[in-house]
């Protein structure tokens, strides 16, 4: 039976939706990459992978060769050029929804400080290679943002993550079905 994925690099992101989901640590699954763990119910895989084009493609490299997949949803906090934009801000960043924001997204390998290269409103470290990744096995591919920061290089804190993916939930949620 095929599952849903849902992509986050940091535990902190996930943590919200796999109390909302119900979904139990597999502790069972073989060969996971680096140090990202496996979350699962009958419906739904969710896989924390660490920050990064290397964690990512990694993560999402084991997930397609062992399991089938429906669909796939990265969520995770992003930096904004745009000091206007509220925090807490739900974007999505490859297609158009009712009731979400549209921006695009560039993706770095260093965490900017400034806006001076950024040529999109969003910027984060995994989404392009998400992307990536993800289109080689399906087409039913959504990016979920939710705005964390106005530029700073510090991950913000581990409880204010949980509470921006915790209140942009009831936006997107209805995409997990």
């Amino acid at each position: 039976m095929s599952k849903i994925l849902i992509h986050t690099a940091l535990l902190s992101e996930a943590q919200a939706i796999i109390k909302f989901l119900n979904l139990k640590q597999d502790i069972t699954a073989q060969k996971l990459p680096n140090d990202s763990k496996l979350y699962t119910n009958d419906t739904t895989l969710l896989i924390v992978s660490g920050i990064g084009k290397t964690n990512t493609l990694d993560a999402l490299t084991f997930i397609f060769n062992e399991y089938e997949i429906s669909k796939a949803i990265n969520i995770g906090i992003a930096g904004c050029g745009d000091s206007s934009i509220k925090i807490g801000t739900l974007f999505c960043t490859n297609k158009l929804f009712p009731n979400i924001n549209f921006a695009p997204i560039t993706t770095v390998d260093e965490p900017l400080d400034s806006d001076e290269d950024l040529e999109t409103l969003l910027v984060d470290m995994e989404a392009k290679y998400f992307l990536q990744a993800a289109k080689e096995h399906l087409k039913d591919i959504t990016i979920l943002k939710v705005v964390s920061d106005h530029l700073e290089t510090q991950i913000p804190k581990e409880a204010f993550v949980i509470e921006l993916v915790q209140n942009s939930l009831p936006q997107w949620k209805k995409l997990l079905l």
